[in-house]
């Protein structure tokens, strides 16, 4: 069996999961997850805010602390869409080096796959179409599992449409916003995802399942059964129509994020951003050709977990990408 520690840098959250993979296999898992929005402002800027750094950095101490405690074989840490974009994320990345974290920003492609090889664990004879709706980012995946390990991927492709960068666009302007900014953040999510998910376009027969993985999708169905606290059990794998998502985007769109903060389900500080995301949701749906859409929760964290163990245990890359890792985390005081 192999121990590892994987931490996750997203636009709006920051997540860490200690893994026991054992036979190309999640058997157990941890986790934690902090709403930190390192990517606030970056969509206009091209630049991280100090202090969205600073939230992060607390935030990494914090899970260093929690790793140093464990007895981890690895640990490995990869920063996405918000890093990606930013001109000044170099900074942010000698920073973690300065706690022995060997940080990485991964290519939304690297992303797509990585996800993909988390979400098929759960339909290990299935042909889906995986997508990953971030923060800044929306990644797509089609294909299967290949002898139960191996992606056998017929396309992954990275979309610059997120719940944060949709929300920062159109859906700030005012609060609640106009009908007009949420038809324009349609419009948008549309422009973009339809190229991608024209399946007779790209000579692509069209997958058997849709999963959507990401903080909006399982809050979709927090708040559609008002699950105070967060129940796991009661989100993964749990299926979502495009009427629940349709009456929970009404419901967001005709308050004000301080309102929708108080609704049952949501953590207060994602009610900024959830209507983007739900308008994201919608339009992946809507392009994809799918009525419903499978929620899970066995995404990259799971991914990156089975690809750090490949690496320790000298195995091949499950992705094709190698981590970077490291076994001795520094705390920073």
């Amino acid at each position: 069996m192999t121990r590892v520690a994987v931490i996750d840098v997203g636009t709006v959250t920051a997540r860490l999961a200690i893994a026991s993979v054992e036979a190309d296999h999640v058997t157990n898992m941890t986790r934690r997850s902090t709403i930190v929005n390192l990517g606030e402002g970056v969509d206009q800027s091209g630049m991280l805010l100090e202090s969205a750094c600073n939230r992060l950095l607390a935030c990494i101490d914090d899970y260093l602390l929690q790793v140093r405690a464990d007895q981890v074989d690895a640990l490995c840490c990869t920063l996405t869409s918000a890093a990606r974009d930013a001109k000044n994320s170099s900074q942010l990345l000698d920073e973690l080096a300065a706690r022995a974290l060997r940080a990485q920003v991964i290519p939304g492609e690297v992303e797509g796959k990585l996800t993909f090889l988390g979400v098929a664990q759960d339909f290990p004879t299935s042909r889906l179409l995986v997508a990953d709706n971030g923060g800044g980012s929306t990644e797509f995946a089609v294909g299967s599992l290949e002898g139960g390990r191996t992606p056998s991927l017929d396309f992954v492709r990275s979309i610059d449409v997120g719940c944060r960068r949709v929300t920062e666009k159109y859906l700030s302007r005012t609060d609640p916003p106009t009908s007009e900014d949420l038809a324009a953040a349609h419009a948008f999510a549309a422009e973009a995802f339809g190229p991608v998910l024209d399946w007779e376009r790209k000579g692509v027969s069209k997958p058997e399942r849709l999963v959507v993985t990401g903080g909006t999708s399982t809050t979709i169905v927090a708040l559609a059964k008002a699950l105070v606290p967060y129940d796991s059990a009661q989100v993964h794998l749990a299926t979502l129509s495009q009427q629940v998502v349709e009456d929970q985007e009404r419901r967001l769109a005709g308050v004000t994020a301080a309102q929708r903060a108080e609704f049952a389900g949501i953590q207060p500080k994602r009610a900024p951003v959830i209507l983007g995301g739900t308008v994201a949701v919608s339009e992946i749906m809507r392009a994809a050709g799918f009525n419903e859409f499978t929620v899970s929760e066995s995404d990259l964290l799971y991914g990156l977990s089975l690809t750090v163990a490949a690496a320790v245990e000298g195995s091949a890359s499950p992705v094709g990408w190698e981590p970077q890792i490291g076994d001795r985390p520094q705390v920073v005081v």
